[in-house]
């Protein structure tokens, strides 16, 4: 991502001090951490694909990533009791973080 693309407001998730922020695409952005809850982190997922169809989680670093994976498997669960099956879609992606340059792993998940 260049320095004259804007970075998209996210929220982070499954941590112990919420963020606020609202996202301006079409899918939300969930921002998770090593600290983060699966469950929490599943629950705002399966919220947003009900809402919208589609979400992005986005991990930096293995820990992080370890937990939004989880997320994604017991979202799918949560989701699939009410007839609806996802995706996920992963890629990697600059993020810029205290003005230093970060490569996340970005997870877009959305309804097959």
């Amino acid at each position: 991502m260049t320095n004259a693309q804007s970075l998209p407001i996210a929220r982070a998730v499954g941590a112990s001090s919420p963020s606020t922020g609202e996202v301006q695409r079409s899918a939300e952005v969930l921002k998770v951490s090593t600290r983060s809850r699966p469950s929490a982190v599943a629950g705002a997922i399966a919220g947003v694909i009900r809402e919208s169809g589609m979400a992005e989680v986005q991990s930096i670093g293995a820990g992080a990533t370890n937990q939004a994976i989880k997320a994604v498997a017991i979202a799918r669960s949560y989701l699939n009791e009410e007839g609806i099956d996802i995706i996920c879609i992963p890629s990697f992606i600059d993020v810029a973080i205290d003005d230093e340059e970060r490569t996340a792993i970005r997870l877009l998940i959305e309804r097959r």
